[in-house]
């Protein structure tokens, strides 16, 4: 992964939850984006990759979302949140999004690496919910939204 290729894009809780000079209130749940550029290619369902080749890139994955939630100072230490994941892909080619779950599960623990939430179980996390994103360069934005516990 080169420096060039990290386009990261937390946005400040205060911003989202009603901080100072914002509209929305304390009541409002907090929420932040995270955008991950893609280390390497998607982990697909469907190809049959040999088991090394595939831990090479849920590897790569996990690290990219670990090093990029750290840069963005994302919070650690959350009880409970919810994922919604947008893939960005480089073509508007059709494809059926969930068979990039792999690729989510291998960012979603690396927001556990950067301890987001204590674990990845549904007493922590809700979805993670996947959506085809649009074209662009290869990455996946993460909408993360803290829940009540």
């Amino acid at each position: 992964m080169t420096d060039s290729r990290v386009s990261m894009g937390a946005q400040d809780a205060s911003e989202v939850a009603g901080g100072p000079g914002v509209p929305g209130g304390a009541g409002e749940a907090r929420k932040w984006t995270l955008t991950v550029p893609a280390p390497c290619e998607y982990i697909n369902l469907n190809s049959r990759m040999h088991w090394a080749q595939k831990a090479k890139l849920t590897k790569a994955w996990r690290l990219c979302t670990r090093l990029t939630a750290t840069a963005e100072a994302l919070p650690t230490n959350l009880e409970r949140v919810h994922i919604v994941a947008h893939i960005i892909k480089p073509t508007n080619r059709q494809y059926d999004a969930h068979n990039l779950l792999p690729t989510l599960k291998a960012a979603i623990d690396g927001l556990v690496d950067h301890g987001l939430i204590p674990d990845d179980t549904n007493k922590h996390l809700i979805g993670p919910d996947l959506r085809q994103g649009g074209v662009g360069k290869p990455a996946i934005i993460l909408t993360i939204t803290e829940e009540s516990p």
